[in-house]
């Protein structure tokens, strides 16, 4: 059996910084956002990005919720991701970022969970959606994608 002393959590920990290394991202981030929020989005594009959610939900095909916004992106069908930033805890959606970029897939940081599912039509919050057919909202959803090419350069 391995016991960690206070002599090597120091060494180790201590002495080797715990610390990430490798976002460089994170310098543009408001410190009081959650981790996994990678970039600043706009009022206006998260605004979009829900209008778009709403319009996609009537007209073309959706996924609400982590589970199956993650499905969504692994099965390579999400055409954009709402991920929310008022989510606790935080890893129930930390790791659709690192998924979005692996899978080449464009998402988006929204405010508020409640607004995800108001915008679903369902009478609780969501933490993420995705949507796979835009349908009506296909010119939104791809000024949204330029807008968001623009924020992360």
């Amino acid at each position: 059996m391995f016991m960690l002393t206070n002599d090597t959590f120091n060494k180790e920990c201590i002495g080797n910084t715990m610390h990430a290394e490798g976002n460089d991202m994170s310098t543009d981030v408001d410190p009081s956002k959650p981790f996994y929020v990678r970039f600043e989005v706009p009022k206006e594009v998260a605004d979009a990005a829900y209008e778009a959610l709403k319009i996609a939900s009537e007209s073309g095909k959706i996924r609400k919720g982590t589970n199956e916004a993650t499905k969504a992106i692994e099965r390579g069908k999400a055409k954009l991701v709402l991920i929310a930033e008022n989510v606790q805890p935080p890893e129930i959606v930390a790791h659709l970022p690192l998924l979005c970029d692996e899978r080449k897939a464009p998402y988006v940081y929204v405010p508020e969970r409640q607004k995800i599912g108001d915008a679903l039509g369902i009478n609780v919050s969501s933490a993420a959606a995705a949507i796979e057919e835009a349908g009506d909202a296909e010119a939104l959803v791809s000024e949204i994608i330029n807008k968001l090419q623009e924020i992360v350069k």
